[in-house]
């Protein structure tokens, strides 16, 4: 019987490799056709938008599309020169003058001045009407204060605040986009009075109509297959001969909706890189020499894998956006601190990260400098859960089944995003976890922007699993301030969105809060840390995110490509400009 079931299972993944490579004919005989000077990736969803305002997701596209003023250098951590060639500071710290690079032009040839950057920042990042990402991280001060910016001529621009802040600089990395271009969408209004700006540049706009000034523009989009990126021809930078860059002509995004199908496409060389699952690094380690690509191990990632409770106490229309019976146990601190002490952190370390990983304590990366060490975390303790749930008064069934106090069953839907299989996997070990401590968890994959949809828009979710992306600078408002844009956990509408009554913001997350406006005031690098410490044992005692695991940054390369330096906050391709192929005829496996 055995012998049968092993060829069935063989046919199938035979079956399945010549589908996928059937689906991938198409991708892969049209990129070849056309130029072998490209590299090809994949992404596990569609975009959700081509407007770099708006984007809440990552990865993105505007990495390719657009710059800022500044950049990090992510090896070297410093503050480096883009769309400005300079910037100076005035003694007192509270101004700062850009200087533009002279002859900066956008995609389609028109020139880009200190009038770009102004409306960039004065109509879109800080217009209220405009919900973002990033118009929380220029609130200054006690007050939110934001600053002035004014052009001082075509090209120097003047930021101008009222207070210290530490992250100043960290604000003019986000992208410039075209003033003349999409300043008639300010000017317009939508039926709520809305600027259409709003919906402007969705998925459906023709790639010829997106104006960029980064390495790449927009070509091809189809949806559930690729994005295609060519040459910006009129990008700035050039190489030390004074060459038009970047070098590679083309960048293929093949839209892959599981990693599973990923790794097969890489393996028959249809994909140039992959981040690589733990599950996978043994057999691609193994396949390197053969495969001509190096697996990159960057040590601990930066960014945070969390679950979290939804502890909105609100209602929309009169309506709970959670069943006042569960938001009573979500809100219960102990609660918190047993589902906590519930989750097997080292079994998901060990079984589905393979070793490749450690703990994740608190909200800041591990590889920041701001990461606080002491804080310990919640080793795994089912009889500490148990006696601390009792304590709150759940009870449990002959069956082992967990009971309020009331005697509501505890139960809940936990969700994540389907294709990432790392969480798919997380999730359902938390459901078999957390049966032990007697609740019942549902737990349901959904599409990446459902799940968005339900965490930012709609705020009809439960609990989920998902992560942030992360850096070396702490300051994080749109997560920490109570009316920040991802203060999911206990989120507020969002512009143009449904009015919530009833919203609770309890004294510890005014704290966090106070703490974070505190922290981006201080210049003094120690104190700063000082603060930031508070912090994280404040988000640690009251777990508004019950953090998971720390994995390390993997990613397989294929060597055809020179210029790779590898860096677990920029990946392979941070300077994608300046990487050039250097094999044309590499054969493929």
């Amino acid at each position: 019987m055995k012998y049968f079931e092993t060829i069935k299972i063989i046919y199938r993944r035979a079956l399945s490799f010549i589908l996928i490579s059937l689906c991938l004919l198409s991708l892969t005989a049209c990129a070849s056709s056309e130029s072998q000077n490209q590299v090809v990736l994949s992404v596990l969803s569609d975009p959700k938008t081509f407007n770099a305002v708006l984007s809440q997701e990552s990865p993105n596209i505007f990495g390719l599309t657009y710059e800022g003023l500044i950049t990090e250098n992510p090896l070297t951590a410093e503050k480096e020169p883009a769309l400005a060639e300079s910037w100076e500071f005035s003694d007192d710290k509270l101004t700062i003058i850009f200087t533009l690079r002279e002859g900066l032009k956008w995609s389609d040839g028109k020139p880009l001045t200190a009038d770009d950057v102004v409306f960039s920042y004065n109509d879109l990042y800080l217009n209220e009407k405009i919900p973002n990402n990033y118009r929380d991280s220029f609130r200054v001060g006690k007050k939110g204060d934001f600053p002035t910016i004014k052009k001082l001529d075509d090209r120097r621009i003047e930021f101008k605040i009222t207070e210290p802040f530490a992250p100043f600089l960290d604000n003019a990395s986000i992208p410039i986009l075209p003033a003349h271009i999409l300043r008639k969408t300010i000017q317009e209004t939508d039926k709520a009075g809305n600027p259409v700006f709003i919906s402007t540049w969705g998925t459906d706009t023709p790639p010829e109509q997106i104006i960029v000034n980064g390495p790449y523009k927009l070509r091809e989009y189809a949806t559930s297959q690729r994005i295609v990126f060519e040459q910006n021809p009129y990008y700035w930078k050039k190489d030390q001969e004074g060459q038009q860059l970047p070098n590679i002509e083309r960048v293929v995004w093949a839209i892959v909706e599981s990693t599973d199908t990923a790794l097969l496409q890489f393996r028959s060389g249809s994909l140039d890189s992959i981040s690589v699952t733990p599950e996978y690094f043994s057999l691609l380690k193994q396949e390197e020499n053969r495969g001509n690509f190096t697996v990159y191990n960057g040590g601990p990632a930066y960014g945070t894998t969390f679950m979290s409770l939804n502890l909105n106490q609100g209602k929309r229309d009169g309506k709970p956006l959670v069943d006042p019976i569960k938001s009573a146990w979500f809100n219960n601190i102990n609660f918190r601190k047993a589902v906590a002490y519930g989750i097997d952190r080292p079994r998901i370390i060990n079984n589905i990260y393979r070793g490749l990983g450690g703990p994740q304590n608190t909200q800041e990366s591990v590889q920041s400098p701001f990461y606080n060490k002491s804080v310990k975390g919640y080793d795994y303790d089912p009889a500490k859960a148990k006696k601390l749930l009792l304590q709150e008064g759940f009870k449990y069934n002959q069956g082992g089944e967990l009971f309020d106090s009331k005697g509501n069953q505890v139960k809940f839907t936990l969700i994540t995003n389907a294709g990432n299989k790392i969480r798919e996997a997380m999730g359902a070990q938390i459901k078999e976890d957390l049966r032990k401590l007697g609740m019942q968890v549902d737990f349901s994959p959904l599409a990446f922007n459902v799940l968005v949809d339900k965490l930012s828009n709609s705020l009809d979710w439960e609990a989920h699993i998902i992560g942030f992306t992360g850096g070396n600078e702490p300051h994080s408002p749109n997560i920490w301030y109570t009316d920040g844009n991802l203060h999911m956990f206990n989120q507020q509408p969002q512009a143009g969105s449904q009015p919530i009554t009833g919203q609770v913001f309890a004294d510890w997350e005014k704290e966090i809060e106070a703490l974070y406006v505190a922290g981006s005031q201080e210049l003094v690098l120690e104190k700063r840390k000082e603060i930031y410490n508070k912090s994280q044992e404040l988000v640690s005692d009251y777990l508004p995110f019950i953090y998971l695991v720390n994995p390390y940054s993997l990613a397989a390369v294929r060597n055809r490509f020179d210029g790779i330096q590898y860096s677990p906050l920029g990946g392979a391709f941070w300077n994608i400009e300046k990487l050039s192929v250097n094999d044309m005829t590499e054969e493929q496996n």
